[in-house]
């Protein structure tokens, strides 16, 4: 029985003196439980949405009231004309606008009814339908305020809703853009992640550290197979997400290409920072895969938006480069949008790669050294 208590006591002791192990055990059950307690919710919680008020009455004023102070949204623009409603849904901060039509109170007192049109972003689909059910609600209940006033005649406010750019709201205008994201992010880091711990592994890293070519040089040429070979998946993928999905490329399509090409020369430039700092080809998966999925899939606005998450997880989605991707893969393929739109986005993921790449660089020529 001692030998039997021994040999566990060994095996724990073995299991506490690895970091990788400890991290496994207690650090990723600590963050799933944070991240999908915090992140994953369906409440809306100041979401920003902008009026278009042709009448401004005093009716008009009562209801942007009760819809801003419901603690679901919060005002984002006053706008002045039909015009400027798909300008700021193309922005991607107002997720719907709320149009109250010309001579809104007199209309209502003197037909006994008016409408409320809702132009929701239907370029996220569960968003859209939580946007448009509450502002209703709110509507709704506005309703039921005026039969118990006591007034003469029943009035009505409808709210009559519309989609932009998903009329029908089909879940692969969610779906696809994501899933574009997460798997080019994962297949090109969890590629390159490995090669560089491979050469560690298995005694080849000499070679290629006393080999004439210069860091750079390495680096380019581990990154370029993998780059022509991603850059043809992608082509596979925007060919079945148009001809099964039905989603076709409503803006540039050259644009798309070089969003695209930069987002996998990010991910492969990231890959090839987590191979320098790996220690084996575990930890390189590890990171790649543990490391970059869930925050992928959680905090980029794939499946939850970011507006709906608390303030810190926001925060922690303006450093992530899939949170940027899928807006402009949203704003060029759904909302047919242009570079103007994009611009921001583009600057981050630029800067973060060539941040990776410097960084590649630096740890390859501290090993030369």
């Amino acid at each position: 029985m001692k030998r039997f208590l021994g040999f566990v006591r060994k095996e724990f002791l073995h299991i506490f003196r690895d970091p990788l192990t400890m991290i496994i055990i207690f650090g990723i059950p600590a963050v799933q439980i944070l991240l999908f307690g915090f992140v994953v919710s369906t409440d809306l919680k100041e979401t920003k949405v902008a009026f278009l008020d042709l009448s401004k009455d005093e009716i008009t004023r009562t209801l942007s009231g009760k819809i801003c102070s419901s603690g679901f949204f919060e005002l984002g623009a006053d706008l002045t004309g039909y015009h400027e409603a798909e300008h700021v849904l193309r922005k991607n901060k107002i997720k719907a606008v709320i149009v109250f039509e010309k001579d809104f109170g007199r209309r209502l007192i003197s037909d006994g009814t008016a409408s409320v049109h809702i132009i929701a972003d239907g370029s996220e689909p569960n968003m859209a339908t939580l946007i448009t059910s509450h502002i209703s609600a709110i509507i709704a209940d506005y309703n039921r305020e005026l039969a118990g006033a006591g007034l003469q005649q029943v009035l009505l406010v409808q709210p009559e809703v519309r989609m932009f750019y998903n009329p029908t709201l089909k879940g692969q205008f969610m779906f696809v853009p994501g899933v574009i994201t997460l798997i080019m992010l994962l297949i090109c880091a969890l590629m390159t992640s490995i090669t560089i711990t491979r050469e560690k592994e298995f005694g080849t890293m000499e070679v290629l550290l006393v080999s004439p070519l210069r860091p750079a040089q390495i680096i380019l040429g581990k990154v370029l197979p993998y780059f022509i070979l991603s850059f043809v998946d992608v082509i596979l993928i925007l060919l079945l997400s148009w001809f099964v999905f039905e989603l076709p490329v409503k803006g540039s399509l050259a644009l798309l290409l070089a969003e695209l090409m930069l987002y996998i020369l990010m991910s492969l430039s990231l890959g090839i920072l987590i191979s320098t700092v790996a220690k084996n080809m575990q930890q390189a998966i590890f990171i790649s895969l543990v490391g970059m999925m869930l925050p992928t899939v959680l905090l980029s606005g794939f499946i939850i938006p970011v507006e709906s998450m608390p303030m810190p997880y926001q925060w922690v989605s303006k450093i992530l480069p899939p949170a940027y991707f899928i807006t402009i893969i949203k704003n060029i393929m759904i909302k047919g949008t242009g570079f103007l739109y994009v611009w921001k986005e583009t600057l981050f993921l630029l800067v973060f790669t060539l941040a990776a790449i410097g960084l590649s660089i630096r740890n390859f020529k501290i090993r030369l050294q």
